[in-house]
């Protein structure tokens, strides 16, 4: 990616802090990057720590004489190779949408003939409102590269759709539009997984009891598909055999939705071969044996309804024991005690390669971080709490290199 160049657009909002890490990625990955900061994202960074992570001046007026005469708005707009709008709020889409350039981010976006991607952050409510979804349509067929936010917990307190999505995420992105907008379409021969077919499965599986209630495991899958995206990014092409998630397929990445532990059987299945599997999915162990057509009411006596249950088909054991077993299959463990001992157990129980391990006591799940243990039959690695992309892309790199040797 080298001497590719962004321009940088940082919108108003709390994530603006979040520019400063992706500055840094994109440096990382041999790009220049230089830096439009809005007035409202002066009110959470400023052009002094953006100047300093970039190299390069920031541009923060439409009407600064000095950068004008040395940089015009339009040869600013024209420059880059792609131009990242990050934070997008609401209010920037809504001018973007409609055309608005009140100011030096809008009149280069208006005037710039060079792809835009835009990443929203914003509160759930403003996320959801109907004129915001009008705005991201409109983006999107004017052709403007609008990423899905992220799901979670806000600064406003409020939980739901509308935060920033990670850094690397960003920054998977980025790198697609410059390996043809797709970046399992053409991949680049120099990666460590170029040409290899990885199968991951993530998030949870629901199995009804009535059309209403199910019975499920927990799991947000955000550490499935963190591991499918840095899959990606290291060339493979991934197969994501995903449960019912509220999360934006990671650039690259081919997904197939389930519901049910015995769908998610039947695409792995069908997905086959596959060099690698990891297998993330939070699988629920039983059923009910017969799901009702209606909703089950209360009966009024004080006495719940009795559920017969089945056992789910175990995926893992079943994929350890296929005549198309991939050459490597790596479980997962969510525990809450004995984590390491009953990682072991399983291991030797189903007969993946290795089993990664956690302690699910605390809030690991649905949180942004984890740690984990790596068991296999050389024995057990531990590895410390980090963001959960970290510790995907440590565990692809750990995948790219048993398949190399």
């Amino acid at each position: 990616m080298s001497g590719k160049r962004i321009l940088l657009i940082v919108g108003g909002g709390i994530a603006a802090y979040k520019a400063c890490e992706l500055i840094r990625l994109i440096r990382k990955a041999g790009m220049a990057v230089r830096c439009v900061l809005t007035d409202g994202g002066s009110q959470f960074i400023t052009p002094m720590t953006l100047a300093a992570l970039s190299e390069q001046p920031v541009h923060t007026s439409l009407w600064d004489l000095k950068n004008e005469a040395e940089m015009g708005h339009i040869r600013l707009s024209r420059e880059a190779d792609l131009v990242v709008v990050c934070p997008a709020t609401a209010d920037l889409m809504a001018k973007m949408a409609n055309g608005i350039s009140d100011s030096l981010a809008t009149t280069l976006l208006l005037a710039t003939d060079k792809p835009v991607m835009a990443v929203p952050a914003m509160n759930v409510r403003m996320w959801q409102h109907a004129a915001t979804q009008r705005n991201v349509q409109r983006l999107r067929d004017d052709g403007v590269i609008v990423l899905d936010p992220d799901q979670g917990a806000m600064a406003c307190g409020e939980y739901g759709p509308g935060r920033l999505p990670e850094p690397e995420a960003i920054m998977r992105a980025i790198l697609a539009q410059f390996d043809g907008g797709h970046a399992a379409a053409a991949p680049r021969a120099d990666l460590p997984l170029a040409g290899r077919h990885v199968l991951v499965t993530a998030g949870p599986t629901h199995e009804p009891i009535d059309p209403v209630r199910y019975i499920a495991n927990r799991s947000s899958g955000k550490q499935g598909y963190a591991i499918a995206g840095a899959l990606a990014m290291l060339g493979a092409r991934v197969t994501l055999v995903s449960g019912p998630v509220t999360l934006s397929t990671p650039v690259g990445v081919t997904r197939v939705d389930v519901e049910s532990a015995r769908e998610m059987a039947a695409a792995v299945d069908a997905a086959l071969p596959a060099d690698a599997a990891v297998m993330v999915a939070a699988v629920a162990d039983w059923r009910t044996d017969s799901a009702a057509a209606t909703k089950i009411k209360k009966t009024g006596d004080g006495v719940p309804p009795t559920l017969s249950l089945a056992e789910n088909p175990d995926i893992l054991a079943t994929l350890c024991r296929s005549d198309k077993r991939p050459g490597l299959v790596i479980g997962f463990a969510a525990e809450t005690n004995d984590v390491i001992a009953h990682a072991e157990a399983k291991r030797l129980r189903k007969g993946p390669d290795w089993i990664i391990a956690n302690d699910v006591s605390g809030d690991v799940m649905g949180g942004d971080r984890n740690s984990v243990h790596i068991v296999t039959a050389a024995g057990v690695e531990s590895w410390d709490d980090q963001p959960k992309d970290v510790v995907a892309m440590k565990i692809a790199e750990r995948i790219a290199a048993a398949l190399a040797s």
